[in-house]
């Protein structure tokens, strides 16, 4: 059915017809756009539909470059420690979540960040097996790079002192008596998640709905994710996602980023880079260069300024890292690498100088730290830079700490990249931050967390209300080469629109944005969240 968007203020980020009042829709893509008397006199017919937006602002439909929807579903699932602000109440929560569970049964959970503590630090073991002596635990940081374990999990995971752990991780021991202290590094998880009881099919497919159901209330109409580890592997990943985006109808278009250990799988099933159709793609391999600055361990080229003896770690070395890389150029498929430390990012690129490149294009995920030269090695037109500009609010005060006064100028340096031809794509990494992308948005505008008064970190680094609004829309096309439909409203391409309740463009303060809500998600022309007729059930996610 052709249907007509009218009565709207929509920017469609087309220099054609920059902003229009409204759009025609036809076999879910735009097919005119204009005034809206124009369009209804040239449009309208007995079986066409036509939909006022009310006056209210309308763009190309947002897009997250970055995420990982299977750890939003498991929010869903455990327990749920995002913005706790202190150590006891860390501990009250996991004490009220065993509680319900049986002896045995593992307690497992997500969120911690001790640099929002007031009061105390990390909790000890011993503080652990106080509040949760007869279950297993396990709780990552809202970085996924460390973790909290107790005694349970060490006694049920057949840990000892002399086990070998896994390349890049570490299970940190007190000094003196030599006894872990129930902090988790990087990969050692996996000494304690083999041992946990997967999640049945039909409960994964249920908080991967609710997941996308609720991405979909945010104003996103698209996604990449990264969920194989988290969901059983490749052929598990993309038959929840096809069942629920392709058969239910779900809508959120979604590109998977397939991690390296599964590469043997997308070869023998065939797949590869586009694989699917503008619902469903196969995306790049993924891969992590370093770690992350909260327990010191993303890759820098000089040490912390914090910790002088300490650079951070590489998850592989160069030998490790290219073998990986040539084989996904084996089967043509780009890579998106984790690297948020600036000796990581010069690891990657020296391997990728030594590869061709492929049709789609190369992703450097986070890309945090920065050097004049590096800057000019990501520039290329086969390179993506995945920023996640919310990283801001949950970084700063204390990372300038870690980075020092210098370094902490070309860090997190988006106007820099920009300015120099670097394309970037602008996601959230959710549930490390806050799914909203209006959140991620405002970060880049004003560079500071909601309620700071001050100008901004580095307030030179301020992106524009329309620049930030790019990165989560027409640039976000460019790392699935989707740039000719999708990204900007234009004729032909897919008719993915975000309604808003205030205008961003006119706004005086950026601050407004805090204040402004999704009124309409709309996806190949289809209405797919309307404030108005949906309860408001996840609000604090």
């Amino acid at each position: 059915m052709r249907k007509i968007y009218t009565n709207g203020n929509i920017y469609t980020f087309d220099a054609s017809d920059p902003l229009v009042q409204a759009v025609v829709v036809e076999n879910g893509r735009f097919i005119d756009m204009g005034s809206t008397e124009s369009m209804l006199l040239r449009w309208t017919t007995p079986t066409s539909e036509t939909i006022s937006l009310e006056g209210k602002t309308a763009t190309p439909g947002l897009v997250d470059s970055h995420l990982h929807l299977s750890m939003i579903a498991e929010k869903f699932m455990n327990l749920d420690l995002t913005g706790v602000t202190s150590k006891q109440e860390m501990l009250e929560k996991i004490q009220a979540k065993a509680a319900t569970l049986k002896p045995n049964e593992w307690l497992l959970g997500f969120g911690w960040d001790e640099n929002l503590f007031t009061d105390g630090t990390i909790p000890t073991i011993e503080e652990l097996d106080h509040v949760a002596p007869y279950n297993p635990l396990l709780i990552s940081r809202i970085c996924s790079h460390a973790n909290v374990v107790n005694s349970k999990a060490l006694e049920v995971s057949n840990y000892h002192p002399s086990m070998t752990i896994p390349v890049g991780g570490k299970i940190v021991r007190d000094e003196v008596t030599k006894k872990p202290t129930g902090l988790v590094l990087e990969s050692a998880k996996e000494i304690f998640t083999k041992h946990v009881p997967e999640k049945s099919y039909t409960e994964l497919k249920n908080a991967m709905r609710k997941a996308i159901e609720f991405s979909i209330q945010q104003g996103l109409t698209s996604v990449h994710s990264n969920d194989p580890l988290f969901l059983g592997g490749l052929h598990q990943t993309y038959r929840i996602y096809d069942e629920l985006l392709n058969e239910e109808g779900l809508g959120l278009r979604s590109n998977l980023l397939i991690n390296h250990e599964f590469l043997n799988d997308l070869r023998e099933a065939g797949m590869y880079a586009g694989y699917g159709n503008e619902t469903l793609t196969i995306g790049a391999v993924k891969i992590f260069g370093d770690g992350a600055f909260g327990r010191r361990t993303a890759l820098l080229s000089e040490p912390y300024a914090d910790d002088p003896s300490n650079y951070g770690e590489a998850m592989y070395d160069q030998e490790t890292l290219f073998d990986i890389v040539r084989r996904a150029r084996e089967l043509s498929m780009p890579i998106a690498v984790h690297t948020i430390g600036d000796q990581a990012l010069e690891n990657v690129l020296d391997v990728l100088d030594q590869f061709p490149t492929v049709a789609h294009r190369d992703r450097l995920i986070h890309t945090q730290v920065l050097r004049n030269d590096l800057v000019e090695r990501l520039a290329k037109p086969s390179r993506i830079a995945d920023i996640q500009p919310r990283f801001l609010v949950g970084d700063f005060p204390w990372v300038q700490e870690r980075l020092g006064d210098q370094r902490i100028k070309l860090s997190y340096a988006w106007k820099t990249m920009m300015d120099a031809g670097i394309i970037c794509a602008g996601g959230s990494d959710a549930p490390v931050e806050p799914v909203n992308p209006l959140l991620g948005i405002h970060a880049a505008v004003t560079r500071k967390a909601p309620g700071q008064t001050h100008q901004g970190w580095n307030p030179t680094e301020k992106l524009s209300m329309m620049e930030a609004f790019r990165l989560f829309t027409e640039l976000t096309a460019y790392p699935t080469n989707e740039e000719t439909i999708k990204g900007t409203i234009s004729r032909g391409k897919l008719a993915d629109m975000t309604v808003y309740s205030a205008n961003p463009f006119a706004m005086e303060d950026a601050d407004e944005l805090l204040q402004t809500s999704i009124e309409m998600t709309i996806i190949g022309g289809d209405i797919h969240y309307q404030k108005a007729e949906e309860a408001q059930l996840w609000e604090t996610f």
